[in-house]
Parts: structure tokens; sequence; C-alpha cells
């Protein structure tokens, strides 16, 4: 996986255009901190990327719920309260 910054992104955008041709990813850094992924994507697999990288995130939000109330203790009248608003707010 290859690193650019976003300064280097600017300036050569054609370098890094041709990597991702070749079918590498990009990690996009400001300050040296990442900040972004330019990852290849086919025409016709442009919806099944974009539904991938989504369901991905949701895993990743879910693991960061989960290690969030492992680390403190939820009773179950609190998970029932917050399976409730959330059933409500879909309702509408």
């Amino acid at each position: 996986m290859k690193f650019v910054s976003v300064r280097d992104l600017r300036g050569r955008s054609g370098q890094v255009w041709k990597r991702l041709d070749d079918g590498g990813d990009v990690v996009v850094t400001s300050n040296g901190k990442p900040i972004a992924v330019l990852s290849p994507v086919r025409e016709g697999d442009l919806e099944r990327s974009l539904a991938t990288i989504r369901r991905a995130r949701a895993l990743d939000a879910v693991a960061d719920l989960q290690a969030g109330a492992a680390s403190r203790k939820v009773s179950p009248r609190e998970v029932e309260a917050e399976i409730a608003a959330v059933r409500k707010g879909r309702s509408r």
C-alpha cells in the first residue's frame, strides 16, 4: 500500500492515478496522519464497491459500540430503552 501526502497528491496526481490503474490502494495523509484511502474501481463495479465500503464501515461502527458497551456496564433496562428509541425513530 502506498502513502501519499495531500501536497504530493496535488502536485503528482498522475503518478497516483497510475498506481490506482495498476490495482493498488493509496492512503492519503495530512500532516503524517491518514485521512483517506483511494481504491481503484471499475465502472461496472461502482455500486458493489460502494456497498462493500458502507458495509465495512457499519461493521466497524458495531465493533466500536460493542467495545464501548463492554467497557462500561450497561443495564438491561438501558439496552431496552435504546432499542425502543431506535424502533420509535424508524417508525417515523
